[in-house]
Protein backbone atom coordinates (compact mmCIF):
# COMPACT_ATOMS: atom_id res chain seq x y z
CA UNK A 1 0.00 0.00 0.00
CA UNK A 2 1.36 2.93 -1.18
CA UNK A 3 0.76 6.11 0.69
CA UNK A 4 1.69 9.69 -0.81
CA UNK A 5 3.54 12.19 0.88
CA UNK A 6 2.67 15.47 0.34
CA UNK A 7 4.92 18.26 0.18
CA UNK A 8 3.79 21.72 1.48
CA UNK A 9 2.96 23.35 -1.47
CA UNK A 10 0.56 20.70 -2.46
CA UNK A 11 -1.08 20.76 0.94
CA UNK A 12 -2.14 24.40 -0.11
CA UNK A 13 -3.54 22.97 -2.64
CA UNK A 14 -5.56 20.71 -1.00
CA UNK A 15 -5.89 23.65 1.87
CA UNK A 16 -8.01 25.66 -0.32
CA UNK A 17 -10.07 22.79 -1.62
CA UNK A 18 -10.87 22.61 1.85
CA UNK A 19 -11.93 26.95 2.61
CA UNK A 20 -14.38 26.05 -0.41
CA UNK A 21 -15.68 23.03 1.65
CA UNK A 22 -15.78 25.07 5.14
CA UNK A 23 -16.97 27.85 3.50
CA UNK A 24 -19.84 25.91 2.32
CA UNK A 25 -20.82 24.01 5.47
CA UNK A 26 -21.08 27.93 6.75
CA UNK A 27 -23.63 28.20 4.52
CA UNK A 28 -25.16 24.92 5.20
CA UNK A 29 -25.52 25.06 8.96
CA UNK A 30 -27.72 28.47 7.62
CA UNK A 31 -29.78 27.28 5.28
CA UNK A 32 -31.01 24.20 7.62
CA UNK A 33 -34.38 25.06 8.82
CA UNK A 34 -37.50 23.10 9.56
CA UNK A 35 -39.04 23.25 6.22
CA UNK A 36 -36.07 22.43 3.69
CA UNK A 37 -35.85 19.80 1.55
CA UNK A 38 -32.22 17.75 1.32
CA UNK A 39 -32.98 18.08 -2.39
CA UNK A 40 -32.76 22.03 -2.10
CA UNK A 41 -29.51 21.82 0.52
CA UNK A 42 -28.13 19.72 -2.32
CA UNK A 43 -28.58 21.88 -5.41
CA UNK A 44 -27.70 24.90 -3.65
CA UNK A 45 -24.70 22.97 -2.36
CA UNK A 46 -24.13 22.29 -6.27
CA UNK A 47 -24.65 26.26 -6.97
CA UNK A 48 -21.78 26.88 -4.29
CA UNK A 49 -19.33 25.00 -5.37
CA UNK A 50 -19.95 25.69 -8.75
CA UNK A 51 -19.87 29.54 -7.97
CA UNK A 52 -16.76 28.66 -6.79
CA UNK A 53 -14.88 27.45 -9.88
CA UNK A 54 -14.56 24.65 -8.62
CA UNK A 55 -16.34 20.48 -8.83
CA UNK A 56 -18.72 19.06 -6.77
CA UNK A 57 -16.47 15.34 -6.69
CA UNK A 58 -19.01 12.79 -5.37
CA UNK A 59 -21.86 13.44 -8.38
CA UNK A 60 -21.03 11.05 -11.40
CA UNK A 61 -18.53 9.08 -8.36
CA UNK A 62 -18.96 5.59 -9.18
CA UNK A 63 -22.15 6.42 -10.72
CA UNK A 64 -23.64 8.33 -7.38
CA UNK A 65 -25.66 11.07 -8.97
CA UNK A 66 -25.67 13.87 -6.45
CA UNK A 67 -23.12 16.74 -4.92
CA UNK A 68 -23.96 15.78 -1.27
CA UNK A 69 -25.01 13.06 0.61
CA UNK A 70 -27.83 13.57 2.85
CA UNK A 71 -28.42 11.25 6.02
CA UNK A 72 -31.67 11.81 7.75
CA UNK A 73 -32.05 10.46 11.53
CA UNK A 74 -31.84 6.43 11.61
CA UNK A 75 -30.00 7.01 8.02
CA UNK A 76 -26.31 6.92 9.06
CA UNK A 77 -24.66 7.65 5.40
CA UNK A 78 -24.92 8.19 1.80
CA UNK A 79 -28.30 9.26 2.43
CA UNK A 80 -29.94 10.33 -1.00
CA UNK A 81 -30.96 13.88 -1.09
CA UNK A 82 -34.84 13.88 -2.04
CA UNK A 83 -38.06 16.00 -1.81
CA UNK A 84 -38.34 14.93 1.86
CA UNK A 85 -38.44 18.43 4.54
CA UNK A 86 -36.48 18.44 6.78
CA UNK A 87 -38.41 18.39 10.25
CA UNK A 88 -37.99 20.04 13.86
CA UNK A 89 -36.10 17.82 15.77
CA UNK A 90 -34.45 16.11 13.36
CA UNK A 91 -30.82 15.58 12.33
CA UNK A 92 -29.25 15.45 8.98
CA UNK A 93 -25.55 14.88 8.03
CA UNK A 94 -24.36 16.70 4.87
CA UNK A 95 -21.32 15.24 3.58
CA UNK A 96 -19.39 17.12 0.91
CA UNK A 97 -16.32 16.58 -1.43
CA UNK A 98 -14.81 19.24 -3.54
CA UNK A 99 -12.07 19.16 -6.36
CA UNK A 100 -10.09 22.27 -6.88
CA UNK A 101 -7.99 22.41 -9.65
CA UNK A 102 -7.41 18.28 -9.26
CA UNK A 103 -6.90 18.58 -5.15
CA UNK A 104 -9.81 17.05 -3.04
CA UNK A 105 -11.10 17.76 0.16
CA UNK A 106 -13.42 16.57 2.27
CA UNK A 107 -15.59 17.19 5.29
CA UNK A 108 -18.93 16.06 6.60
CA UNK A 109 -21.23 16.92 9.27
CA UNK A 110 -24.29 16.53 11.37
CA UNK A 111 -26.84 19.61 11.83
CA UNK A 112 -29.94 19.38 14.27
CA UNK A 113 -32.96 20.68 12.81
CA UNK A 114 -34.54 23.48 14.89
CA UNK A 115 -34.81 22.34 18.95
CA UNK A 116 -33.77 18.48 19.27
CA UNK A 117 -34.17 16.22 22.11
CA UNK A 118 -31.77 14.97 24.64
CA UNK A 119 -30.86 11.46 23.45
CA UNK A 120 -30.05 13.39 19.64
CA UNK A 121 -28.17 16.21 21.53
CA UNK A 122 -26.42 13.97 22.96
CA UNK A 123 -25.31 11.63 20.34
CA UNK A 124 -24.00 14.95 18.21
CA UNK A 125 -21.78 15.53 21.21
CA UNK A 126 -20.08 12.57 21.94
CA UNK A 127 -19.39 11.81 18.01
CA UNK A 128 -18.16 15.26 17.72
CA UNK A 129 -15.58 15.00 20.68
CA UNK A 130 -14.93 11.34 19.11
CA UNK A 131 -14.01 13.10 16.13
CA UNK A 132 -11.39 15.57 18.13
CA UNK A 133 -10.03 12.72 20.05
CA UNK A 134 -8.71 11.25 16.86
CA UNK A 135 -7.61 14.24 15.02
CA UNK A 136 -5.75 14.91 18.77
CA UNK A 137 -4.16 11.66 17.85
CA UNK A 138 -2.99 12.38 14.55
CA UNK A 139 0.65 12.98 15.26
CA UNK A 140 3.85 11.96 12.87
CA UNK A 141 4.98 8.89 15.08
CA UNK A 142 1.53 8.02 15.86
CA UNK A 143 -0.24 4.98 14.11
CA UNK A 144 -3.31 4.52 12.82
CA UNK A 145 -4.38 1.92 15.72
CA UNK A 146 -3.59 5.37 17.48
CA UNK A 147 -6.44 7.43 16.03
CA UNK A 148 -8.97 4.62 16.12
CA UNK A 149 -8.12 3.73 20.08
CA UNK A 150 -8.80 7.64 20.67
CA UNK A 151 -12.15 7.22 18.81
CA UNK A 152 -13.30 3.90 19.87
CA UNK A 153 -12.98 5.31 24.01
CA UNK A 154 -14.80 8.63 23.40
CA UNK A 155 -17.42 6.61 21.75
CA UNK A 156 -17.40 3.97 24.76
CA UNK A 157 -17.11 7.18 27.16
CA UNK A 158 -20.64 8.41 25.38
CA UNK A 159 -22.15 4.68 25.57
CA UNK A 160 -23.34 4.95 21.77
CA UNK A 161 -21.86 2.85 18.83
CA UNK A 162 -19.60 3.60 16.08
CA UNK A 163 -20.22 1.86 12.52
CA UNK A 164 -16.62 -0.08 12.13
CA UNK A 165 -17.40 -0.93 8.17
CA UNK A 166 -17.51 2.94 7.30
CA UNK A 167 -13.64 4.15 7.71
CA UNK A 168 -11.67 7.40 6.59
CA UNK A 169 -8.92 7.44 4.10
CA UNK A 170 -6.03 8.90 2.00
CA UNK A 171 -7.29 12.03 0.08
CA UNK A 172 -5.34 14.34 -2.68
CA UNK A 173 -5.58 13.98 -5.89
CA UNK A 174 -8.23 11.38 -5.74
CA UNK A 175 -11.34 11.02 -2.96
CA UNK A 176 -10.14 7.63 -1.83
CA UNK A 177 -6.30 7.18 -0.98
CA UNK A 178 -4.51 4.62 1.00
CA UNK A 179 -4.77 4.59 4.06
CA UNK A 180 -7.88 3.39 5.44
CA UNK A 181 -8.88 4.41 8.60
CA UNK A 182 -10.59 2.84 10.88
CA UNK A 183 -12.14 4.39 13.79
CA UNK A 184 -11.15 1.35 16.33
CA UNK A 185 -7.69 -0.08 17.25
CA UNK A 186 -5.03 -0.64 19.55
CA UNK A 187 -2.24 2.06 20.68
CA UNK A 188 0.79 1.49 18.95
CA UNK A 189 -0.29 -0.81 16.21
CA UNK A 190 -1.06 -0.20 12.37
CA UNK A 191 0.68 1.86 9.67
CA UNK A 192 2.62 4.82 11.39
CA UNK A 193 1.68 8.37 10.31
CA UNK A 194 4.74 10.81 8.26
CA UNK A 195 5.06 14.24 7.95
CA UNK A 196 3.04 15.36 4.51
CA UNK A 197 -0.19 12.42 5.02
CA UNK A 198 -3.32 13.90 4.27
CA UNK A 199 -6.16 12.21 5.49
CA UNK A 200 -10.09 12.34 7.03
CA UNK A 201 -11.10 11.10 10.15
CA UNK A 202 -15.00 10.78 9.94
CA UNK A 203 -16.58 8.27 12.46
CA UNK A 204 -20.05 7.46 11.85
CA UNK A 205 -21.99 6.95 15.40
CA UNK A 206 -25.15 5.60 16.55
CA UNK A 207 -27.34 5.73 19.84
CA UNK A 208 -27.67 2.20 19.60
CA UNK A 209 -24.22 1.05 21.50
CA UNK A 210 -23.00 -1.82 18.87
CA UNK A 211 -23.42 0.15 15.65
CA UNK A 212 -24.98 -2.31 13.27
CA UNK A 213 -25.92 -1.28 9.99
CA UNK A 214 -27.77 -2.46 7.14
CA UNK A 215 -26.64 -1.04 3.11
CA UNK A 216 -29.84 -0.47 1.14
CA UNK A 217 -31.18 -1.95 -2.17
CA UNK A 218 -29.50 1.32 -3.78
CA UNK A 219 -25.55 0.12 -2.49
CA UNK A 220 -25.41 3.16 -0.87
CA UNK A 221 -28.10 4.47 1.96
CA UNK A 222 -26.61 3.45 5.16
CA UNK A 223 -29.09 2.77 8.06
CA UNK A 224 -28.87 1.71 11.44
CA UNK A 225 -29.82 -1.57 12.22
CA UNK A 226 -31.42 -1.28 15.15
CA UNK A 227 -32.71 1.90 13.36
CA UNK A 228 -31.83 4.09 16.30
CA UNK A 229 -30.04 7.58 14.75
CA UNK A 230 -26.52 8.49 13.57
CA UNK A 231 -24.37 11.32 13.50
CA UNK A 232 -21.16 11.63 11.45
CA UNK A 233 -18.12 14.43 11.71
CA UNK A 234 -15.49 14.78 9.54
CA UNK A 235 -12.33 16.68 8.73
CA UNK A 236 -9.55 16.57 6.31
CA UNK A 237 -6.31 16.83 7.73
CA UNK A 238 -2.57 17.27 7.05
CA UNK A 239 -0.08 15.35 9.30
CA UNK A 240 2.38 18.07 10.39
CA UNK A 241 5.39 18.05 12.01
CA UNK A 242 3.50 20.90 14.65
CA UNK A 243 0.58 18.25 14.38
CA UNK A 244 -2.62 17.75 12.95
CA UNK A 245 -3.45 20.47 10.86
CA UNK A 246 -7.36 20.51 9.67
CA UNK A 247 -8.07 21.52 6.09
CA UNK A 248 -11.49 21.81 6.30
CA UNK A 249 -12.36 24.04 9.17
Amino acid sequence: MEVAIRTSEEIGYIREAGRIVAACHEQIAQWITPGISTMEINERVEGFILGEQAVPEQKGFKGYPYATCASVNEIVCHGFPSDYRLREGDVVTIDLVVNKDGWMADRGWTYPVGKINRQAAHLLKWSLKSLMAGIEAAWPGSTLGDIGCAVERTVRRGKIGVVRPLVGHGIGREMHEPPDVVHYGVRGEGMRLQKGMVITIEPVCTLGSTGAVFWGEDGWTITSADGSWGAQYEHTLAITAEGPRILTG
